[in-house]
Formats: C-alpha cells, structure tokens, sequence
C-alpha cells in the first residue's frame, strides 16, 4: 500500500494516497450529482402539479372512454354471438335443406336412370324380337316366292310332290318296303309303288296332281273367268283320275285302289268343300286322294301290317326257340336239385365233423385235469369211444 504508483511535480503518489483521492473525488461528484438531482426536482415538483392534475383529467376521459369502449365491446361481443348463433342455425338449416334436396334429387336421377335403362332395355328387346319377325317374314317371302316359281312349273311342281311323298315314305318304311319310279308289267312307271305283305299286290302311288286349273281358280276376278277356271279344272282331274285307273290298277300285279298325293293341306282341304263330285268320282274310280297327313297315316297302318306279317312269318321260329328254351330250363331244374342234394349231404358231413372235435375238446380238457401224483397201479377210468371217434 505504501508502494509508489506514480510521480507527480517531483511528489511521489503512493498507493494509499491514490487511493484517498480517488475517494475524496468521487464523494465529491456524488454531493455534485445530488445537489444537482434535487434542484431539478424541486423545479420539477412546481410543474408536476399542473401536469398532475392535467393527468388526472386525462385519466379521467380515458377512463370514461375505457368503460364506453368495454361497453360497446359488450354490446358488440353480443351482437356478434347472436349473429353467430343466428348465422349457425340459418347454415345448418340450409345445409339441412340443401342435404335433403340432395337426397330427393339423387334418388329421383336414380329412379329416372333406372327407369331409363328398363325403358331401353325393353325396347332392345322388342327390337330384337321385331328384327327377328321380320327376318322371318323376309324368309317365309323368299321361300313363298321359290314355291310359287316351283309350283308355277308343271316339272318343278311334280319334282316338288314326289320330294315330300319319298320323305314320307322313307321316313315310314324299311327301304325293302317300297319302290320308286318302278316299271310296271304294262311299260307304265307310277311314282311309288309300296310292297304289301304275303304277296299281295302292290300299292301304288300317284305325286302329279293338276294344278294348273286349280291356280286359275284362286287367280280368277270375274265369274266368267271362275267358271272357265271350274271347268277346266274339272276337266283336267277327271283325265288325271282316268288315267291313273287305266295306267296304275292291275290285277294281279297292283292293288284294285290307288293314292292320288296331293303335297298340300290346303288344296286337298279347298277340293275336298268345293269339289265334293270330283272326290266322289274318284272313289267310285277307285283313286283314293291323300294329303301329307292322311298319307303319313295310311304308310303307318300299312307299317303295322307289315310288321304282324313278319310276326306272322316268324312265329314258328320263335315256337321252336320257346321249347329250345323250356328244355333248358328243365336241364338247369335238374341240375339244381342235385346241387341241393350236394349241399345236404355236405351239411350233415360237416354236422358229425363238428361232434368228433367237441369230443376231442372234452378228452382233452379230462386229460388236462389228470393228476400226475396219483398211487401206482392205479388207473384213470376209461371211456369207450363210439365207432364214429
């Protein structure tokens, strides 16, 4: 402390001495700064009074403006709930309606779409089945048209009959049953001629029917134009009737009756209502006029005919199969009552089998109970076998 800290005017400052003034100098500047602190407050404290009272006017407006601002902050905090709460309730009920009228409008754009597809569906379908009507009509126009050009056409026409009369009787008969297009005794070639059994003579079958008038009749306008139409018709069937009598009924070779075909229900039923004479004048000529129907029907009893002949024909075969056939069944009655007579004797040899090995098992159980240690001299008691052991 005593130390020298530094030279001043030929004075050597020490350390204590320093440190002295150091403090002397500061506790004057402290006394400076505080005289000068309280003249500036005292000359503050004349201006705090008006400044003070000026504060307390200005408090009091701010006050008074803070509580009608608090209030108008009230009144505007409930004015924004209500019209929170109204603005709510006015959103949920307009998302309500607008959900509802979303739920109505789906639905009813899914009925309509629905109905729509049903609609549509139905009349795909309804199309499809008028398409299909129509391309059936445009079939059955095509193929009346070629039956008419067919029918137009006296070869075609009797190409036409002869096709549906060999398909009926194909369908009906054993091929050996029929002929077509046979040559009769007198050079004539009827279209079939059908094979009866027993050597009966043969039927034969006419596919020419004259329908030439017959399409002058229905083509007819005029009464004059029907009756030429009638007469010629009547005409033309006449000579076809004779003609099949004459070329077609042999005796001898063919039966006294012969099938006029006609290849169409609706002309045989139109001459069977308006030419009554001409179908009675053909069975006193002994020509039977046949439909598709009534020739079908006819082929079938000629059909269960042929097959009672060939019945007929084979039944002293099968009289000599039944008693190949009886006999052997005595042969196997004979034979079973030995077999049975086999199996008896086989039972009663297996029933005495079975008593000699119930007397061994008896024997056999007497020897097991023996006792060994028995006196000597004595004997087991014996038993006399039957001659069957």
């Amino acid at each position: 402390m005593y130390s020298v800290l530094f030279i001043f005017s030929g004075h050597a400052v020490t350390v204590l001495e320093a440190s002295i003034a150091g403090g002397l100098f500061l506790l004057v500047m402290i006394a400076w700064l505080v005289l000068r602190t309280l003249g500036q407050m005292r000359i503050s404290a004349r201006a705090d009074k008006a400044a003070t009272k000026r504060i307390y006017e200005l408090e009091s407006h701010l006050s008074m403006l803070l509580k009608s601002q608090g209030e108008m902050t009230g009144r505007m905090q409930t004015m924004a709930e209500v019209f929170g709460s109204r603005q709510s309730d006015m959103m949920r009920a307009v998302n309500d309606r607008l959900d509802g009228m979303g739920h109505k409008l789906g639905t009813s754009m899914a009925n309509t779409t629905k109905q729509t597809h049903d609609g549509l569906r139905q009349l795909h379908e309804r199309l499809a089945v008028i398409d299909r009507a129509q391309r059936t009509i445009t079939d059955l126009s095509t193929q009346v048209v070629e039956l008419q050009s067919i029918l137009s056409n006296k070869q075609t026409r009797g190409a036409f009959g002869q096709g549906r009369m060999e398909a009926i009787i194909q369908d009906q008969l054993p091929p050996s049953g029929y002929d077509f297009q046979a040559t009769l005794s007198t050079g004539t070639r009827p279209d079939c001629l059908v094979h009866m059994p027993n050597g009966a003579p043969s039927l034969a079958i006419d596919a020419k029917f004259p329908l030439e008038g017959f399409n002058l009749l229905r083509n007819a306008k005029t009464d004059e134009q029907l009756k030429s139409a009638q007469a010629q018709f009547r005409r033309d069937f006449t000579k076809h009737i004779q003609d099949i009598r004459d070329k077609y009924l042999i005796p001898g070779e063919t039966q006294d009756t012969a099938f006029l075909f006609v290849p169409s229900e609706s002309v045989f039923a139109e001459l069977n209502e308006g030419f009554e004479d001409l179908v009675q004048k053909a069975h006193r000529a002994r020509v039977v006029i046949v439909s598709p129907t009534l020739l079908m029907l006819s082929i079938q009893v000629i059909q269960a005919v042929l097959r009672d002949a060939r019945m007929r024909e084979q039944a002293h075969l099968i009289q000599a199969e039944v008693a190949h056939l009886t006999a052997d069944v005595g042969r196997l009655n004979d034979r079973v009552l030995k077999l049975q007579t086999h199996f008896g004797q086989a039972n009663r040899d297996i029933d005495q089998i079975l008593v000699s090995t119930d007397k061994i098992s008896k024997r056999s159980a007497r020897i097991e109970d023996l006792d060994l240690g028995q006196i000597a001299g004595e004997t087991a008691p014996t038993e006399t076998l039957p001659p069957s052991a």
